[in-house]
């Protein structure tokens, strides 16, 4: 797939350990992220990291079996059991999408400007470098250029069922195509 516009392709390096115990790269995987557009051409995911169970088994490269069996069939946005590492690249002008994720997020700004929109109507601008803690509320992200992409780092992690309101929260994906519901 083609560069989210002038953005870079970011790479991944997994860390192991030799026979003598001395850290070392994992050459397992290609250090290059696999980046995907969605139908809608919102935006364009990149999972680069996914583990099950806590703690993470990192034994005979447990957690690295577990991680590229989710390239070959990609999660949801979440994982029930474990967590999820992902780039979101933005396309400018691109519609915000209203959604939820049953997760405890944390998404930080690494290219551009993007603005939190909150279904009460509340929003924040954040710039390269800002954070916002999602608690599983229904929001939505922005581009706020009309010409430049922007990319957000996500890692999500699942929560215990969360009541709000008298009503258990569940995942909303909106107008999200091409994202299966998460397991």
């Amino acid at each position: 797939m083609a560069l989210s516009g002038n953005l870079s392709r970011p790479k991944r390096f997994i860390t192991t350990h030799d026979e003598e115990g001395k850290a070392i790269i994992d050459s397992t995987l290609p250090e290059d992220l696999p980046f995907t557009e969605v139908p809608s051409k919102v935006v364009n995911l990149s999972t680069c990291y996914v583990t099950e169970g806590f703690p993470t088994v990192l034994e005979d490269g447990k957690d690295v079996a577990v991680y590229q069996q989710h390239l070959a069939d990609p999660p949801g946005l979440t994982v029930s059991n474990g967590t999820v590492i992902r780039y979101v690249d933005i396309r400018p002008g691109a519609e915000p999408l209203m959604h939820r994720t049953v997760s405890l997020d944390y998404g930080v700004v690494v290219e551009g400007e993007v603005e939190l929109i909150l279904d009460s109507g509340e929003t924040r601008i954040l710039r390269r470098g800002d954070m916002c803690v999602q608690r599983a509320t229904m929001h939505a992200w922005r581009n706020v250029s009309s010409t430049e992409w922007a990319r957000v780092l996500f890692v999500l992690q699942p929560v215990q069922p969360h009541v709000v309101a008298g009503k258990e929260v569940t995942e909303e994906l909106g107008k999200i195509d091409g994202i299966r519901p998460s397991t």
